[in-house]
Formats: C-alpha cells, sequence, structure tokens
C-alpha cells in the first residue's frame, strides 16, 4: 500500500519518477522541475487615496511568503491614468528553494481548499511554455491572516514557473504534483 505524501518535496519526487516512466526520460535532469513562484499584487489607484496602502500589502504578502516582498514601480508614464514613470503599482515576491516548497504546500492543501465554491483549477491557465498562473481574489483565504482585517481585501496572482517544455508536459507535472484541476 502507497504512504500518504505529506510535503511537496515528496510530491515532486514521485511526479519526477511518474513523468520519467509516461514521457521517457533517460536522465532524471530531463524531467520538469520547478523554478520559482511569483506572487504578485497591484496596488494601482489605490496608493493616490491611501498612501498607506502599499506598506498594508507588504505587510501581509511578507506574512503570507515569509520574505519581505519589494515594490514594483510603472515602467512608462500613461497619462490617462494619471500614472508618471517610477510611480509604485504593485508588489511582488519572487520564492525559491525551501519557501517556495512550504508556500506551494500552504497554497495546496491549506488556502485553495477554503477558497470558496472552489471546484478545481481550469486546465487552460498553464500556457505553453509550463508555467501555471493562478488568480486568487480575496487574500484572506491564507491562514496568516485574520479575520478583523475583512475591510481591507486584496487580490493577487500567483505564477508557478517550471522548466517544461510543452503544455501536455506540463499539466502532467503539476497532476503528478497533486494540483486540484477540474475533472
Amino acid at each position: 500500500m502507497d504512504k500518504k505524501i505529506h510535503t511537496t518535496k515528496e510530491k515532486i519526487e514521485k511526479a519526477y519518477k511518474e513523468m520519467a516512466e509516461k514521457f521517457g526520460y533517460k536522465n532524471k535532469m530531463a524531467a520538469p522541475k520547478l523554478v520559482k513562484v511569483t506572487i504578485n499584487s497591484a496596488t494601482g489607484s489605490g496608493v493616490k487615496k491611501d498612501k498607506n496602502k502599499n506598506d498594508f500589502v507588504m505587510g501581509r504578502l511578507a506574512k503570507i511568503t515569509g520574505q519581505k516582498p519589494s515594490v514594483r514601480g510603472a515602467k512608462k508614464s500613461i497619462a490617462s491614468f494619471k500614472t508618471r514613470q517610477g510611480d509604485p503599482i504593485g508588489v511582488s515576491v519572487n520564492l525559491r528553494g525551501a519557501r517556495m516548497y512550504g508556500f506551494l504546500d500552504k497554497l495546496l492543501n491549506i488556502s485553495l481548499p477554503r477558497t470558496k465554491d472552489f471546484r478545481g483549477i481550469e486546465r487552460k491557465i498553464v500556457d505553453d511554455i509550463g508555467n501555471l498562473t493562478l488568480g486568487i481574489k480575496e487574500h484572506t483565504i491564507f491562514p496568516e491572516t485574520s479575520d478583523e482585517e475583512l475591510k481591507d481585501v486584496f487580490g493577487l496572482s500567483v505564477t508557478i514557473v517550471t522548466t517544461a517544455k510543452t503544455k501536455p508536459e506540463a499539466l502532467a507535472f503539476f497532476e503528478a504534483m497533486g494540483f486540484p484541476f477540474k475533472k
């Protein structure tokens, strides 16, 4: 009988073995692997109204990810949005190594099941070069956020970057890792 796998790292090792059988890899290094996880949240025009919006979002993302986020500025000026080049418009975190595995473990086992009306992840969110980008409407699905913070809810996007070369290869890798795709 197969033991229940608890950590994401063990899931990935199991995924490598399944992928080698399915796609015929002769070397373990040819199988897809995780590179990084990027978490982004746009603050946009909210900064003009509330100067502390970036600090609030940075604090919450730091609690969720365990790493200090960096502020991202506008790449160019857009007059109709009243944005100048360099104005802070978002917050970003790149996770690698142990923090990446810990975040993915928390995302798959705790946060996604807590999402309201969650029925699985669409397969179309995996792009042609093997990356998965997941949009989360409310940051409150993470256990680090408390319920009294419900007045300042923000969304974020999670991008999981892999070394997979094609979409079918990436889908097989994510399924072997235990991502809850829709049937």
